[in-house]
């Protein structure tokens, strides 16, 4: 009787604790659904869907992760130009992503390829499309030279496969960039099973000027992309994890949301180019820099001094005058113009060339001064915003071959706007901007272009800046060269020969970084900066791409001293 007792109070004394841990638990039961509301994730049935296993971002092709953090910008060595143009000043980068290489012929004849392919130069409608992305193989002639071999074979002879593109401008930059993005996610999503596979590949029959690859496009209108072919553009069965789509996989497209589809390729801003070219993380010694460093590699001097390779230069550069590669028989810089990429060391970021070789497009408009005072986190000039063009329909509108736009350049060449299969856009209006506090216009090259003394329109004793328009009031008072066409398609070129200008700058005119094979040593300092006219190519400017880095600044923690985990 008394161990029935027993028995029979222990079982009470266990539902008590049963019902007091239910009853009292702190933490909601959400196995499996949403802690905002319980219902459940990525149900077979319908629903709400996310992918909750991501974890990072998958490295791009041919890119380095950076981690981001804080440097000072601008020359820290004496400034023997008096430039004034690269002052020190504090700033902090965002994690992100970098091209290990500078974009080599071969990778930008990949692109003149697919150009050429889905845009039959031979078709009227898309002659210029191609002719726009074509380099500029004459930036190789000199009045007093003969370079003509380069001017014949640098860009698409094997032999010059693996050296930097060069004659290519700012805007052909960019536009290879923004082709890179829909390669590159056209790619992923194959492989994922959002899109029939091997359809990459059928340029001219099943990819054609209509029916192409946008990322864009694909995420605002997936039913649109690939010219609304439902059998290249599939779904997934909700929930299906990696699963291969088949012509029995439904309900969903691949969104944001997915984790799969990469940000844009773009050019590197100047802040993230300086910073990753210097790579002081080499010099970091627990939470600080231990020195600055003059070059991308450590020490005063452009030699090695390792037994292997002592007095070798770390770079391609013009090492005095008529001196671009050294005696015969001795290594020096083993190059004359440009040379293979990865031919010299990497810096402490593992990035090839960020000295040397070629100089390097980055997305600025160049201003004489960076207006820290301004904004000192992710510092970047040239912001234009433009949103989603939409038509009667109420739904986005697509470029076309009937609606496409050109640009005539100031130099005469005649380069697409946009392409076919891209969204068309406009620049944002008061809708986005009402009683916003940090922009407000689309346009903002010229955002206080330095104190009063340095705004666009300066008027002493005025405002700090003027809405007028007077030429007379530009700050920046650069040449106005003309160019129109008339109704016969000839070109009417009008040079200005005025003697008034000031100067060469207007928010046209972009940022180069690094030295280049013709250029002297002061000009490998990382701080180092030039200006060029966007439309316009040289022998000595190529470009890398850049990514931003979505989510956490680093994969791991970092630990004590150098060393990470």
């Amino acid at each position: 009787m008394k161990i029935k007792k027993i028995m029979a109070l222990k079982v009470f004394v266990l539902l008590a604790l049963a019902l007091g841990f239910t009853g009292c638990s702190k933490k909601g039961s959400t196995k499996g659904g949403s802690t905002a509301t319980g219902w459940k994730i990525n149900d077979k049935k319908g629903g709400f869907q996310f992918n909750d296993k991501f974890k990072q971002q998958e490295t791009p092709p041919g890119m380095i992760s950076i981690e981001g953090g804080t440097f000072t910008m601008g020359k820290v060595q004496d400034d023997v130009m008096h430039d004034w143009n690269n002052s020190p000043n504090q700033q902090h980068v965002q994690s992100f992503f970098m091209d290990e290489t500078e974009v080599t012929n071969k990778m930008y004849t990949e692109y003149l390829f697919w150009v050429k392919t889905v845009f039959p130069p031979t078709d009227e409608n898309y002659k210029n499309i191609y002719n726009g992305v074509i380099p500029d193989t004459l930036v190789w002639r000199n009045r007093l030279g003969y370079n003509e071999t380069m001017t014949n074979n640098y860009l698409r002879h094997p032999a010059y496969a693996d050296y930097p593109v060069v004659g290519v401008n700012w805007i052909q930059a960019v536009e290879f960039s923004k082709w890179r993005t829909d390669r590159v996610n056209e790619n992923i999503l194959e492989r994922e099973g959002y899109l029939k596979r091997d359809n990459k590949i059928s340029l001219g029959k099943e990819v054609t000027a209509e029916k192409s690859f946008n990322t864009e496009t694909y995420i605002n209108t997936p039913s649109k992309a690939f010219g609304g072919n439902a059998d290249v553009v599939l779904k997934k069965e909700m929930g299906s994890g990696r699963k291969k789509a088949s012509d029995s996989a439904k309900n969903v497209y691949a969104q944001r949301s997915s984790g799969l589809i990469l940000p844009e390729y773009r050019l590197p801003t100047e802040a993230e180019w300086e910073y990753a070219a210097v790579a002081l993380v080499g010099n970091r010694e627990y939470n600080i820099y231990k020195g600055q460093k003059k070059y991308p590699w450590n020490g005063q001097y452009t030699r090695s001094s390792k037994r292997q390779y002592r007095g070798d230069q770390l770079a391609n550069f013009k090492q005095g005058k008529g001196d671009y590669g050294g005696i015969a028989g001795w290594s020096d810089d083993g190059a004359d113009i440009t040379n293979k990429v990865k031919s010299y060391a990497p810096n402490d970021f593992g990035l090839y060339d960020m000295a040397g070789n070629v100089a390097e497009w980055v997305q600025d408009v160049y201003r004489p001064m960076v207006d820290d005072e301004a904004n000192d986190f992710n510092y970047f000039r040239g912001n234009v915003y433009t949103k989603n063009k939409i038509g009667e329909d109420g739904v986005v509108e697509l470029v076309t071959s009937d609606n496409i736009k050109y640009d005539t350049l100031s130099n005469g060449r005649i380069m697409a706007r946009n392409f076919p299969g891209q969204i068309a856009q406009v620049p944002v209006d008061e809708n986005e901007t009402y009683l916003r506090t940090q922009f407000s216009t689309s346009d903002n090259r010229n955002y206080r272009d330095g104190d009063r003394q340095s705004t666009r329109f300066y008027k002493f004793g005025g405002s700090e800046e003027t809405t007028e328009s007077k030429d007379e009031k530009r700050m920046y008072e650069s040449p106005k060269h003309s160019i129109s066409v008339d109704s016969l398609g000839k070109m009417n070129k009008r040079f200005d020969t005025s003697n008034k200008r000031t100067t060469l700058i207007d928010d046209n005119v972009r940022v180069y970084k690094g030295g280049s094979w013709r250029d002297r040593a002061y000009w490998l300092d990382p701080a180092s900066r030039r200006f060029f006219p966007q439309d316009m190519a040289t022998d000595y400017i190529g470009f890398r791409c850049a990514m931003s880095k979505v989510g956490p600044k680093s994969k791991a923690k970092t630990a004590r001293g150098n060393v990470r985990k």
